[in-house]
This record gives C-alpha cells, structure tokens and sequence, in this order.
C-alpha cells in the first residue's frame, strides 16, 4: 500500500511539475501582414507547443524581419525537444551560453526574447494565471501609455504640429513624446528647426502637458546639451538617446551635464551593458522585451534599477505580442514612473488577435487569461507566414 501511494503522489508530483507538458516543438518564422510590408514591419515570431497540446506565443525584435534572431531560435529547436517548460531559468541560461559567441548581443537576445516570452506564455497556460501573477502579482491592471510619435525630422514645424495634434485629440495620451527618426550620419545636421519644433509642440499642447523628445542619436555632444538647454526652458520631461547609443561615455557625459533627464538603452542587449550606462550617469533606462531577453531579462533589468535607484521605462514598438508581454512587466513594478509606450499606432496584427490590445480612455487593461491573455489565430499567422 505504501508502495502504491509513493507511486501516485509521484505521478501527481510530475503532473504538477510539467512533465506532462513537455515541449513537442519549436517554430521560428516571419509574418507579413500586408504584400507591400517593409522588412521592418514584419512579425518575428516564436511558437512553441508542447505534448499536451498547449501553445506559447513569442516576439523577437523586428529589426531586418528579424530574420537574425530568427535563424538562432531555430536552432534552439532540436535541444529543446522534450524539455520542460517549467525549467525555464536553466533553458534560458544554457541556450545563452551556447550561443554566447554569437553575441550575445543582438541576434542571440532577441532569439532568447521570443522564446523567452513564449515559455512565459506556456507556464501561465500550464498553472492556468497570467503572467503577472506569476511575477508576483499586478500594482495596477490598467496602463496609462504615451503617444510616441516618429518620423518628425523630414516633417516641417506645421506638419509636426498637425501630426501631433491628431493623435493628442484621437489617443487622448497621458504623455507624448516626438521622435526624430532622422540620419543618423548627419549629426547636429538642423539643430534651430529642430528646437522649432519643439517649441511648436509645446504651444499646441500647453506648459503643463507632460512632453518628451526622441533623438534617435543625431547629436554630438555639443549638440546635445544645446538641444537639451531649449528642452529644459521649454519643460520636456526627458530627452532620449540624444547621442550614438554605443558611446556610453558620451551618452554619460551629456546626462550628467543636463537637468532634463536623459534616457538611453532601448539598444542595449545585456544586464551589464545596462549597468554600464547606469554607472555612465544616465538616470532613465529603456530596455525593450523583444530585445533584452523578454520577460525574465526585463525583469532583471528592474531589479538593477531598482537597486540603483534609476527610472525603468521599457522601450515597446510592437502592437501585439511583445506590447502585451510588456504590460505584464510594468503592471508588477511598484515603482512606473511613466507611461507605456504605443508607438506609431498600426492595426496589421489584430486579424491575428481574438483580442488585440487596443487603448481605451487612455489607457490599455494588462489581460487576465492564463499566459499573456491573447487570444491568437494561428490560422492567420501561418496564412501571413513569408
């Protein structure tokens, strides 16, 4: 009798831990939502189902298709066969140090990202909670996000405001940040219209709205701190990646020169290259999910900054998977300074979504299903796979 009952509590034990949810496979492939999409609009995506029929859903940076990080993930696929999701610290750890020579920025994190959010997705499948309640539980299910608003330096001061104006009005934002999104080869190239614009879209907005201005590394130094002078004067909240993101000392330099707060490392891969620019001086940090390990690397980053006493602002562009992994994260942080990002609003992905995220009053609501909550289609991806 002792004997049978060892059995069954075993066998009880291995259904609690997962065994019965091995993974079956691996799949690593792009999405394109429309015929005429750019590489850049691509989906990079992740799915991994297990024995028992679960699936985990993941998103690598989009960076070139993310054909890079696609390439590695799909190596990941045969060591992977069989394993337990649940173990997912030790898979995480050991597919980055067997591809640590590839990297392990870049390619190899972004890779890791998507698999990473994948397996987030399975466990909360497999213990039937969301994501944040496995994270340790949610400081708020509703998000206030920002306009974050790109492509303003071909754009003339007019057609900035009215740009602006539109997505103020439509989005109802609790913050909006404009992005330059110029050539990053042509440093300082039109620094007064840039001010100009600047100024313009404080006037539109009023002194009290909450602004924010996006670089994209087109300064010098010298550049920098003019800019960012006209940005304090002018009451921006902060000034992002005003230099080129791999000069850390210099991206230190024009922080710690600067009142407005400086904000760097959306392209930052690793938790000491983020302690790097946090010990250069720089005081607001943007790493983004779909490139900084996803889940478990974001939330690494939170503990540096918490530990460091430094803002934790991710970084997010993507509209679907990657967006809604990252509200999972920021509603655990005690400490959300500022609002999530929606980037340049697209709807490519919803025919994808049972539930796409969509903003309401100014806000996203973090699902509640088990996993990340999204309802996906996988009919309509594979429909859209290239």
């Amino acid at each position: 009798m002792d004997k049978m009952n060892t059995q069954t509590n075993s066998q009880i034990q291995a259904d609690q831990t997962g065994s019965s949810h091995r993974i079956s496979s691996v799949e690593a492939f792009q999405v394109s939502w429309r015929p005429t999409d750019p590489p850049g609009l691509r989906s990079a995506i992740v799915r991994v189902r297990t024995e028992s029929g679960l699936t985990g859903y993941g998103e690598a940076s989009p960076m070139m298709g993310g054909e890079h990080s696609l390439l590695v993930a799909r190596d990941f696929a045969d060591s992977l066969k069989g394993a337990d999701p649940l173990d997912h610290a030790v898979i995480y750890d050991r597919l980055l140090h067997r591809y640590i020579k590839l990297g392990p920025e870049g390619a190899v994190t972004g890779a890791l990202a998507a698999l990473d959010i994948a397996l987030w997705d399975l466990k909360g499948k497999i213990l039937n909670l969301p994501v944040y309640k496995m994270l340790g539980g949610a400081w708020r299910t509703s998000l206030p996000f920002y306009a974050s608003i790109g492509g303003n330096a071909a754009r003339s001061v007019d057609e900035v405001v009215k740009t602006v104006e539109a997505r103020w009005i439509s989005e109802q934002p609790a913050a909006i940040k404009i992005r330059w999104d110029g050539d990053r080869t042509r440093q300082d190239y039109d620094i007064p219209g840039d001010i100009a614009k600047a100024k313009a879209v404080r006037k539109l907005v009023g002194d009290d709205f909450p602004l924010a201005f996006d670089a994209n590394n087109q300064y010098s130094v010298g550049g920098a701190i003019r800019v960012g002078r006209a940005l304090e004067d002018l009451g921006y909240i902060w000034f992002e990646e005003p230099v080129q993101h791999y000069d850390v000392r210099a991206m230190g330099e024009v922080a710690q020169r600067l009142d407005i707060t400086v904000a760097a490392a959306e392209q930052t891969y690793t938790t000491q290259a983020l302690v790097d620019i946090i010990n250069a001086g720089v005081r607001m940090v943007q790493p983004d999910i779909v490139k900084m390990g996803g889940i478990t690397g974001l939330m690494q980053c939170s503990a540096i900054c918490y530990a460091h006493g430094v803002e934790l602002v991710p970084h997010q562009t993507q509209p679907g998977i990657g967006h809604v992994a990252n509200l999972h994260v920021l509603a655990t942080l005690m400490h959300n300074t500022k609002p999530a990002e929606f980037a340049d609003p697209d709807t490519r992905m919803h025919v994808a979504f049972e539930n796409p995220p969509i903003p309401e009053g100014g806000c996203f609501t973090v699902p509640d299903g088990p996993g990340l909550g999204l309802g996906i289609i996988d009919a309509e991806l594979d429909k859209h796979r290239t």
